[in-house]
Protein backbone atom coordinates (compact mmCIF):
# COMPACT_ATOMS: atom_id res chain seq x y z
CA UNK A 1 0.00 0.00 0.00
CA UNK A 2 1.18 3.24 -0.27
CA UNK A 3 1.84 6.27 1.72
CA UNK A 4 -1.20 8.04 2.83
CA UNK A 5 -1.65 11.28 1.45
CA UNK A 6 -0.63 14.30 3.82
CA UNK A 7 -1.12 18.01 4.43
CA UNK A 8 -4.44 19.14 2.42
CA UNK A 9 -6.31 15.63 2.27
CA UNK A 10 -9.83 14.81 1.29
CA UNK A 11 -11.84 13.03 3.39
CA UNK A 12 -14.43 10.60 2.86
CA UNK A 13 -16.63 9.09 5.17
CA UNK A 14 -19.24 6.77 4.31
CA UNK A 15 -22.23 4.68 6.54
CA UNK A 16 -24.64 2.29 5.68
CA UNK A 17 -27.53 3.88 6.30
CA UNK A 18 -30.42 1.37 8.80
CA UNK A 19 -27.75 -1.44 9.10
CA UNK A 20 -28.37 -2.31 12.83
CA UNK A 21 -32.03 -3.17 11.84
CA UNK A 22 -31.20 -5.09 8.79
CA UNK A 23 -28.76 -7.07 11.03
CA UNK A 24 -31.12 -7.90 13.10
CA UNK A 25 -33.87 -8.93 10.90
CA UNK A 26 -31.78 -10.51 8.12
CA UNK A 27 -28.32 -10.92 9.37
CA UNK A 28 -27.68 -14.20 6.72
CA UNK A 29 -28.80 -11.97 3.87
CA UNK A 30 -26.63 -9.17 5.22
CA UNK A 31 -23.24 -10.84 5.30
CA UNK A 32 -23.31 -11.05 1.24
CA UNK A 33 -25.18 -7.47 0.74
CA UNK A 34 -22.33 -6.13 3.22
CA UNK A 35 -19.63 -7.97 1.56
CA UNK A 36 -21.10 -6.55 -1.94
CA UNK A 37 -21.24 -2.88 -0.37
CA UNK A 38 -17.92 -3.28 0.82
CA UNK A 39 -16.42 -4.39 -2.56
CA UNK A 40 -17.97 -1.64 -4.25
CA UNK A 41 -16.94 1.27 -1.99
CA UNK A 42 -13.16 -0.30 -2.22
CA UNK A 43 -13.37 -0.49 -5.98
CA UNK A 44 -14.70 2.76 -6.05
CA UNK A 45 -12.06 4.39 -3.63
CA UNK A 46 -9.22 2.58 -5.33
CA UNK A 47 -10.29 3.68 -8.59
CA UNK A 48 -9.96 7.64 -7.65
CA UNK A 49 -6.66 6.95 -6.60
CA UNK A 50 -8.16 7.08 -2.21
CA UNK A 51 -6.95 4.87 0.26
CA UNK A 52 -8.66 3.26 2.87
CA UNK A 53 -7.89 4.35 6.06
CA UNK A 54 -9.97 2.06 7.92
CA UNK A 55 -13.42 0.22 7.90
CA UNK A 56 -15.97 1.47 10.34
CA UNK A 57 -18.27 -1.99 10.77
CA UNK A 58 -20.45 -1.03 8.08
CA UNK A 59 -18.69 2.54 6.57
CA UNK A 60 -15.73 3.58 5.83
CA UNK A 61 -13.05 6.69 6.32
CA UNK A 62 -11.21 7.34 3.00
CA UNK A 63 -8.35 9.89 2.42
CA UNK A 64 -7.90 11.42 -1.04
CA UNK A 65 -5.15 13.50 -2.11
CA UNK A 66 -7.18 15.03 -4.81
CA UNK A 67 -10.57 16.93 -4.21
CA UNK A 68 -11.98 15.86 -7.29
CA UNK A 69 -11.15 12.04 -6.87
CA UNK A 70 -13.12 11.83 -3.71
CA UNK A 71 -15.93 13.21 -5.33
CA UNK A 72 -15.51 10.55 -8.13
CA UNK A 73 -15.04 8.05 -5.83
CA UNK A 74 -18.46 9.02 -3.63
CA UNK A 75 -20.17 9.60 -6.99
CA UNK A 76 -18.84 6.15 -8.37
CA UNK A 77 -20.09 4.53 -5.15
CA UNK A 78 -23.44 5.54 -5.23
CA UNK A 79 -24.48 4.96 -8.52
CA UNK A 80 -23.03 1.13 -8.44
CA UNK A 81 -24.85 0.63 -4.83
CA UNK A 82 -27.87 2.20 -6.73
CA UNK A 83 -27.52 -0.40 -9.40
CA UNK A 84 -26.86 -3.16 -7.37
CA UNK A 85 -29.55 -5.76 -6.34
CA UNK A 86 -30.25 -7.29 -2.54
CA UNK A 87 -33.03 -8.86 -3.28
CA UNK A 88 -33.12 -10.77 0.54
CA UNK A 89 -32.36 -7.25 2.05
CA UNK A 90 -33.49 -4.53 -0.54
CA UNK A 91 -31.65 -1.19 -1.27
CA UNK A 92 -28.62 -0.63 0.31
CA UNK A 93 -28.41 2.95 0.76
CA UNK A 94 -25.35 4.76 1.89
CA UNK A 95 -24.93 8.45 3.49
CA UNK A 96 -21.21 10.15 2.98
CA UNK A 97 -19.51 13.15 3.55
CA UNK A 98 -16.88 14.77 2.19
CA UNK A 99 -14.50 17.75 3.95
CA UNK A 100 -10.89 19.10 2.74
CA UNK A 101 -8.93 20.09 5.47
CA UNK A 102 -5.12 19.77 7.11
CA UNK A 103 -4.64 16.37 8.95
CA UNK A 104 -1.83 15.19 10.68
CA UNK A 105 -0.76 11.45 9.88
CA UNK A 106 0.20 9.15 13.28
CA UNK A 107 0.81 5.20 13.07
CA UNK A 108 -0.94 4.80 10.18
CA UNK A 109 -4.20 6.53 11.14
CA UNK A 110 -5.25 11.15 11.04
CA UNK A 111 -5.76 13.10 13.64
CA UNK A 112 -7.49 16.67 13.52
CA UNK A 113 -10.87 18.42 12.99
CA UNK A 114 -11.02 17.82 9.52
CA UNK A 115 -12.04 14.41 10.10
CA UNK A 116 -14.35 15.96 12.40
CA UNK A 117 -15.79 17.87 9.57
CA UNK A 118 -16.04 14.88 7.23
CA UNK A 119 -17.84 12.79 10.18
CA UNK A 120 -20.05 15.61 10.98
CA UNK A 121 -20.94 15.92 7.24
CA UNK A 122 -21.84 12.17 6.58
CA UNK A 123 -24.07 12.13 9.91
CA UNK A 124 -26.19 14.39 8.61
CA UNK A 125 -26.78 13.19 4.98
CA UNK A 126 -29.34 10.59 4.21
CA UNK A 127 -28.93 7.47 2.81
CA UNK A 128 -28.38 7.93 -0.82
CA UNK A 129 -26.87 11.32 -0.37
CA UNK A 130 -23.26 12.32 -0.95
CA UNK A 131 -22.93 15.89 1.35
CA UNK A 132 -19.74 18.13 0.53
CA UNK A 133 -18.38 21.02 2.68
CA UNK A 134 -17.73 24.40 1.17
CA UNK A 135 -14.43 23.85 1.19
CA UNK A 136 -14.26 20.83 -1.04
CA UNK A 137 -16.94 22.22 -3.31
CA UNK A 138 -14.92 25.24 -3.68
CA UNK A 139 -11.54 23.04 -4.99
CA UNK A 140 -13.83 20.34 -7.23
CA UNK A 141 -15.42 24.00 -9.09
Amino acid sequence: MSELPSGTVTFLFTDLEGSTRLWEERAHAMRAAQAGHDEILRASIAQHDGHVVKSTGDGFHAAFAIAADAVGAALDAQLALAGASWPEVGDLRVRMGLHTGVADVRDGDYFGSALNRAARLMSVAHGGQVVVSQVTEELVR
